[in-house]
């Protein structure tokens, strides 16, 4: 416990005759009680347990105060929470609630929190591959990626018929001297180039690259060996890739074609594309002249470059007129016409891959995905894996918790701000820790269904199969 002391106090002037003052002096007090839900997610999918599996724990187990399990609770319980800086859990060592999450009350020495500070979670962080005198730990990064598969796998109660992998590449900007750090020029700034893989709001992979590359880098690989671990548990499942232009590329094109997986990519515009859709593009601004409101036309033919591709493909072009000045764009496709007319296919398929920039977003906005300020690649990666991790749980809180509430499509910054930053107060006796929230608050019902909910996943999943 940290050592008492006088807190100051703080003025905010008088309210009806009396005095109202503040000060940091409550004690056995958390600003995070909601966060119970976070452990009581976890013990319905299992996922920090699993997760800390992916590491090697070189430390002589006799001089260990903290396993690498509490290590990555606080880490991943952290990050969800809002608290992404280590410096952070100099404090957070001493909150009530999160010893609970990471599961040890009691430290074995005198002079040790309960759960690590900010130098030992630093060390955990700046992993090597090979032990040296103060970085004992390391990951495996083919478990972790294998990690994020099988949680999407379980997430599932039956195999569905067709699964819409989303693939998208992203920046994340950089202020230092990071290693792999380059300039890119569509983004005008020193950055990294991670690729994500999403099925809905299920995350799959999340791959940092240097962003000296092509979007697609690494896609076929990244790819293939998520179709390849899906498979194994769904042989019959029918795949269909979506992404934009930076993806069209005969590699990654013809793989799916060699791999029964079908695709549908945006397709970069140029003069002969553009050339094809001339006269739909004279009607489309011919009709937008009249009416005053933008128009489209679509057209459907096979294509080919002069030299990059190996064959033929299908084109779907929307020749669209809007706002005085022509707009054409195109997908390239495996899907057959007698599957998937052109407009329905553009508009309905193509177009909904937008939402996945929603889930990038909460991910890096919400859960820190971008702050990858460590010296190396390695540790940066480590970074995105615990943010990812720290997705996937709120993912499965919303999944399981929350669903036919008003919190059942909230992004991961709302769930936390409504759900999660609670503040309680905390009572600890022999037999038991109860936290005592506010009668006032507005989310209690939606707070206790949860509960409630993750407390029947959690028996079931514990229940022998």
């Amino acid at each position: 416990m940290p050592t008492e002391c006088s807190a100051e106090r703080f003025d905010f002037g008088v309210v009806e005759r009396r005095a109202v003052e503040a000060a940091f002096d409550a004690g056995l007090v958390t600003s995070d009680a909601g966060a119970l839900l976070l452990g009581a997610t976890d013990r319905a999918i299992d996922l920090v347990d699993r997760f800390a599996d992916c590491f090697r724990d070189r430390r002589r187990p006799d001089l260990i105060e903290h396993t690498v399990a509490t290590l990555v609770r606080q880490r991943v319980f952290g990050i969800a929470l809002g608290y992404e800086d280590l410096n952070d859990h100099d404090e957070l060592r001493h909150d009530a609630v999160m010893a609970v999450l990471a599961g040890k009350l009691e430290s074995r020495r005198k002079d040790c929190a309960p759960v690590a500070g900010k130098s030992t979670l630093n060390r955990l962080e700046l992993s090597r591959e090979e032990p040296t005198r103060y970085h004992k730990i390391a990951y495996e990064a083919t478990a972790v990626e294998a990690l994020l598969v099988r949680l999407f796998l379980e997430a599932h109660a039956r195999p569905p018929q067709q699964i819409i992998l989303d693939l998208d590449a992203t920046d994340d900007p950089l202020h230092g001297h990071q290693e792999g750090r380059f300039f890119h020029g569509y983004y005008d700034c020193y950055c990294y180039l991670p690729l994500y893989v999403f099925c809905g709001r299920h995350l799959l992979a999340a791959k940092l690259r240097r962003s000296d590359i092509d979007a697609s880098a690494g896609s076929v690989e990244e790819v293939a060996r998520i179709v390849e671990e899906i498979r194994a548990r769904w042989p019959f499942v029918r795949v269909l890739l979506r992404a934009d232009s930076g993806f069209a590329r005969e590699t990654l094109m013809a793989w799916c074609e060699d791999n029964r997986v079908d695709y549908v990519f945006g397709l970069a515009r140029n003069a002969r594309l553009v050339a094809m859709i001339e006269a739909e593009l004279a009607d489309a601004k011919a009709v937008a002249e009249r009416s005053g409101r933008p128009a489209r036309r679509f057209k459907d033919f096979d294509w080919s470059t002069r030299d990059s591709w190996s064959r033929e493909r299908r084109v779907v072009a929307k020749a669209e007129w809007t706002q005085g000045e022509a707009n054409p764009r195109f997908i390239v496709t495996s899907l057959k016409r007698a599957e998937a007319e052109g407009r329905h296919l553009y508009e309905e398929v193509y177009c909904a891959r937008g939402d996945m920039e929603n889930r990038i977003k909460e991910c890096q906005l919400d859960l820190y995905a971008d702050r990858t300020s460590a010296a190396t690649m390695r540790a940066n990666q480590l970074r995105l894996y615990f943010a990812s991790m720290a997705y996937v749980l709120m993912c499965a809180l919303r999944r399981i918790g929350l669903v036919e509430t008003i919190f059942a499509d909230a992004t991961c910054g709302t769930i936390r701000l409504k759900l999660l930053k609670i503040g309680a107060l905390v009572r600890s006796s022999v037999r038991r820790i109860r936290i005592a929230m506010p009668s006032a608050c507005p989310a209690a019902g939606e707070w206790g269904q949860a509960a409630r909910r993750l407390a029947d996943a959690a028996s079931a999943h514990a229940a022998p199969a």
